[in-house]
């Protein structure tokens, strides 16, 4: 083998060794960018918990200060004028929340909730509003249970079995859809609701 041919091998060597390198660089910055994006994402995200935490605090205090607002001796109000018969008076919708509160969050295997038929003979409103700021405290308690193992496995039993994330979804859609019959239940009382006077409304 001459001098010529030697050389031409060993620059060929040198030229696939240097694109072997580039070629390991290459892949070996894209993983690296892979796991800096994949940390930045563990970074931005949320816990459920604390997701349906803030949602939960600002919601309950608007239902809690709803039910301060109105009146002790208009919580046996309800409307008249129009379709409303059989509908729940004012007491019975803060009553209504609070034993939904404790029902929602049962699977959960928390301790610490009323015996049902305690609630359901509660009648004064710094009872019922006891009752209810203690469901909201109970339903937190809940949440902070839930983690981005467990937010979508299944508790409950029976025909009442759903993820802990929707147990979760289903007492914040039930308290808004109560907010807003208290909030109308207030205004048609002359009141206008805390939250709303907040925001100038």
């Amino acid at each position: 083998m001459n001098c010529r041919t030697i050389r031409a091998f060993g620059m060929a060597a040198a030229i696939l060794a240097g694109g072997m390198m580039a070629q390991a660089a290459h892949a070996q910055a894209g993983t690296m960018q892979k796991a800096k994006a994949k940390a930045a994402e563990s970074m931005d995200a949320q816990a459920p918990s604390a997701v349906y935490g803030q949602m939960l605090k600002r919601l309950s205090e608007e239902v809690v200060s709803a039910a301060e607002a109105m009146p002790a001796e208009k919580y046996d109000f309800a409307p008249t004028a129009g379709k409303f018969d059989g509908v729940r008076t004012f007491g019975a919708q803060v009553q209504h929340l609070a034993e939904s509160n404790y029902f929602f969050f049962s699977g959960f295997g928390l301790s610490g909730a009323p015996d049902d038929a305690k609630l359901k003979a509660l009648k004064s409103k710094d009872e019922l509003v006891q009752a209810l700021k203690d469901s909201f405290a109970f339903a937190q308690k809940g949440i902070d249970t839930m983690t981005p193992q467990n937010a979508f496995t299944t508790v409950g039993s029976g025909k009442m079995q759903m993820a802990r994330a929707g147990w979760a979804t289903m007492c914040l859609a039930h308290s808004m859809d109560h907010y807003g019959q208290m909030v109308e239940y207030l205004r048609m009382n002359g009141i206008v609701p805390p939250a709303s006077q907040k925001q100038g409304m």
